[in-house]
């Protein structure tokens, strides 16, 4: 385990996961053994690690003075470790209570702060804190659940000298969103400093009239995870401790308590690996939060790409690129799909007007919009329904919405992780088994210049159908390029010279 030293001579450790950007990372507790962190549900999976043992922590060093457990004079620690690490600015993450230990590090150094996430924070640096009322009224959220009764039970037994590992124990299972096997097992494997907890936020730590001062000059991003259902911080108290960062961005994270890549990796890690992808942006449309990556110069004309089912924005990484040369390039993430939301409401139609309201949100009306297969088919229905908000079209093998003979059979969910919701599957295959007649008896409405690229004999869509929705929308051309129904990414030389043949 690599060490180094920080300012008062103490020797820290601190582990690497994953490949690739760094990210340091901040255990709460306080004062908590960092592996409680893991691999936060699989975020090594975007970002290099550099996971933290707080002084007298893990592999750490317990210090000479233990004054410098108070997470003031911590900063230095996480000042020390950038030094070591040879970086000019950090990616830095917080968890609970260091979220105070990474926020008085922002105020100290707003200079070397590239971006900063606050994983269900402690707020006590800006002077947002719970009481133990507002914490006890909290945790009714869960009056529900079958354990709760014994849980609130214990919650009583607490007072004055209950020992803190007891006290821990008992509030257990309302900092989960789900008190399940896994919660519980986090739970259990607990390891602490306990003699250092009460240092951590000793009198003098915070100064939040003076941090929230300093804060003023932080212009690196920020992103604030709060779960729906933890009682510190709640996400009303959350939305108040993101007041006072520049421009913070606050995501509550559905069904999640205080440790949310426990409770869903997935949902955790989306928003997070988006905002810390530098080439990734989000917007939310409809209460869904989209990913979307952008590529080109802001004054060129723009072209919108949308990806098929199962895909996401990278599927066109290779055309994106050379589109970028001469235009403003905005691939997105559908719902249920790479880095945005999944909402589990899905179908052609919801798909339709998610793109129509992530043109309108970016004031894109009239860009050329290029999509694949089921992105092709909100493309078309979309240009139907508000033909004035589409300048070109390039339909990709769109379903021509000609019902399935003989009918889909529900799909089965293969084994392993996906990166897209299953429900989008069982929601489009039932509308391509019984489409509405309207999406077809509508192309004519549409009265944007399209393309519609064929993938030939290899392509699981019947063609001869793809020839008839192209003859059905009055300005429309058909090419044919013998790829399957990949055209985009099997062949994308040819892909890009019909599309350049079409004015883009």
């Amino acid at each position: 385990m690599p060490k180094f030293t920080t300012y008062d001579g103490t020797e820290l450790a601190y582990r690497i996961l994953g490949e690739g950007e760094p990210l340091v990372c901040l255990a709460g507790g306080p004062m908590r053994d960092a592996d409680y962190l893991g691999d936060l549900g699989g975020l090594a999976a975007h970002r290099a690690l550099v996971v933290l043992d707080t002084r007298g922590t893990g592999a750490s060093a317990e210090p000479a003075d233990p004054g410098t457990y108070r997470c003031d004079r911590q900063v230095g620690d996480v000042e020390a470790l950038r030094a070591h690490l040879d970086l000019e600015r950090i990616d830095l993450l917080g968890h609970s209570a260091a979220g105070t230990l990474a926020t008085l590090y922002a105020a100290a150094h707003p200079e070397r702060i590239r971006s900063l996430v606050l994983v269900t924070p402690a707020g006590r640096a800006v002077g947002v804190d719970t009481t133990d009322e507002e914490w006890d009224k909290a945790v009714e959220v869960f009056a529900d659940r079958p354990w709760y009764p014994e849980a609130r039970a214990a919650l009583a037994t607490i007072g004055p000298d209950t020992p803190l590992p007891r006290v821990l124990e008992i509030i257990g299972p309302f900092s989960y969103g789900r008190w399940d096997a896994a919660a519980q097992e986090h739970a259990a494997a607990r390891r602490m400093r306990w003699d250092a907890v009460s240092a951590y936020h000793g009198d003098g730590a915070c100064d939040p009239e003076s941090t929230r001062r300093a804060l003023t000059a932080l212009t690196a991003p920020v992103l604030i995870l709060a779960g729906e259902y933890d009682a510190g911080p709640t996400p009303a108290k959350a939305a108040e401790a993101a007041s006072h960062f520049p421009g913070a961005e606050l995501v509550v994270l559905p069904g999640a308590g205080h440790f949310p890549w426990v409770d869903d990796a997935d949902a955790f890690v989306r928003p997070v690996a988006a905002f810390l992808d530098p080439e990734v942006r989000t917007v939310t449309v409809d209460g869904v939060r989209l990913a979307y990556r952008v590529r080109g110069s802001e004054e060129a004309p723009p072209v919108v790409l949308v990806h098929g089912r199962g895909e996401n924005s990278t599927t066109w990484s290779r055309v994106a690129k050379e589109l970028a040369a001469d235009h403003r390039v905005y691939a997105v993430d559908l719902r249920g799909h790479g880095l945005s939301d999944r909402p589990g409401h899905y179908g052609f139609d919801v798909f339709r007007d998610e793109l129509g309201g992530f043109l309108k949100a970016l004031g894109l009306t009239g860009a050329t919009v290029v999509a694949h297969s089921m992105g092709a088919a909100a493309a078309f229905l979309l240009a139907q329904r508000e033909p004035d908000l589409i300048g070109r079209l390039v339909l990709e093998e769109p379903p021509a919405f000609v019902p399935l003979d003989p009918p889909r059979p529900v799909a089965e969910r293969p084994s392993g992780p996906l990166g897209f919701d299953w429900e989008i599957v069982l929601a489009t295959d039932a509308q391509l088994n019984a489409p509405d007649p309207a999406w077809r008896e509508e192309l004519p409405a549409i009265k944007a210049p399209t393309l519609v690229l064929t993938g030939g004999p290899a392509s699981h869509v019947p063609q001869e159908h793809l020839s008839r929705l192209a003859e059905r929308i009055p300005d429309a051309r058909l090419v044919g390029i013998e790829a399957g129904h990949l055209v985009h990414t099997d062949r994308p030389e040819e892909f890009l010279t019909a599309v350049r043949e079409f004015g883009l």
